[in-house]
């Protein structure tokens, strides 16, 4: 995943942590509009949380977060 999209993930992942504590779960979706304005870059992260990584539908954002900033 390119930068860009890595920063906002760790964005809104603190975002959501900040409002909701640090148990909040996300999905990959959080971290898109409603509006699919950009289908590769879902499918690329959607490709890192579902096949690369087999992740829940929703986890612990701060789990999100950590493995982002550990470049997994």
């Amino acid at each position: 995943m390119n930068k860009e999209i890595r920063q906002k993930i760790v964005q809104i992942c603190d975002d959501k942590i900040a409002k909701k504590g640090e148990n909040v779960g996300l999905s990959f979706y959080a971290f898109f509009k409603n509006k699919n304005d950009n289908p590769k870059l879902l499918m690329e992260v959607a490709k890192w949380w579902i096949e690369t990584h087999q992740l829940d539908h929703f986890e612990k954002a701060m789990k999100i977060k950590t493995m982002i900033q550990n470049n997994y």
